[in-house]
């Protein structure tokens, strides 16, 4: 009777724990985009697109029968995820081009080179982005979180706004960050040239960026039919994150296997871009921050609109763009 009992009791103690963990991990996923919106005849741009949440997001837009663009650095692994794409979705009409955003010269012949053969654009994606990796600058002598983040991002869509505008009604979607709360935006040392770098510092003020971008954006889109929208897509099991390791080594413990349940997959991440992407109805939101497939409040550095346009402007500055809408 007793080893029966305790058979029982551990089939009804596994049973909900297995119920328990299921709940958690739908708990964690977060929002889900729940949108039926079709893309046939429409194009879409996708940075950082062959891998993560950026692989997600275009394996979805494919799905719903968009042109997909996959703008990224490494073409050997973009054309093995495109193939990947398109078998899956039996969409064709996926196809790749190189972009490396650490390079101002690449940015221009890739925005120059998408409008002499593409047709429209309706949805931008700034999704690619560097996380806390060693201090480095780039060819053009930027901080490199910065430059790959914010200041690549922040040219493409300015070379390609004619295009957005001809297009519309569409949308300008950038992946920022939850860590974008507490960061700081220092026009005097951007690049961190006087000041100690910290890997955590430069990730946060980049991401702060973004937000600040697209709130900037969409003051200076009205009127064109074009929506801005950031958003945080939750914390991610990726390998962007290779970085902290040597960074914060301590921080490896908490990233181990047991701890991968806290995070979201790359599918669940891809969510609230698809929902900021494809929702209708959405534009009266403009220039608002996302998380889970709902509107949240940015932090407060996150609003201020008059370091906002102050970023605007030193941005344009650094990346030799002499007119902005």
């Amino acid at each position: 009777m007793f080893v029966c009992g305790s058979s029982h009791l551990y089939t009804v103690l596994t049973a909900m724990l297995t119920v328990g963990v299921v709940v958690f991990r739908r708990w964690i996923a977060g929002g889900v985009c729940c949108c039926s919106v079709h893309l046939a005849g429409k194009t879409v741009l996708i940075t950082g697109a062959n891998a993560g949440i950026g692989k997600e997001t275009s394996r979805d837009l494919a799905r719903r029968g968009a042109r997909v663009v996959m703008a990224c650095r490494d073409l050997i692994r973009a054309e093995q995820a495109a193939e990947e794409i398109r078998l899956a979705t039996g969409n064709g009409n996926v196809v790749i081009r190189h972009l490396d955003l650490a390079s101002v010269y690449s940015v221009k012949q890739f925005a120059k080179d998408f409008i002499d053969s593409e047709d429209r654009l309706d949805i931008l994606i700034n999704n690619a982005g560097v996380m806390m990796c060693p201090k480095g600058l780039t060819e053009d002598g930027f901080e490199t979180q910065l430059a790959v983040n914010h200041l690549g991002h922040f040219l493409l869509t300015n070379m390609l706004l004619p295009m957005l505008i001809s297009s519309a009604p569409s949308r300008v979607v950038t992946v920022s960050s939850i860590a974008h709360k507490g960061g700081r935006i220092d026009l005097d040392d951007l690049f961190f040239t006087t000041r100690p770098y910290s890997p955590l510092e430069s990730y946060k003020q980049s991401k702060l960026a973004n937000v600040l971008f697209s709130r900037e954006l969409a003051q200076r889109l009205k009127g064109y039919g074009v929506s801005s929208f950031c958003l945080h897509p939750g914390v991610i099991y990726t390998d962007l994150g290779r970085h902290v390791y040597t960074s914060f080594p301590l921080l490896r413990p908490l990233l181990s296997l047991p701890n991968l349940m806290f995070m979201k997959t790359p599918r669940q991440g891809s969510q609230t871009t698809l929902y900021c992407a494809l929702t209708p109805g959405l534009e009266a939101l403009s220039g608002r921050y996302f998380s889970d497939c709902a509107e949240k409040e940015a932090a407060p550095e996150g609003r201020d609109d008059v370091v906002a346009r102050k970023l605007w402007e030193e941005s344009a500055r650094l990346v030799g763009l002499n007119e902005t809408i």
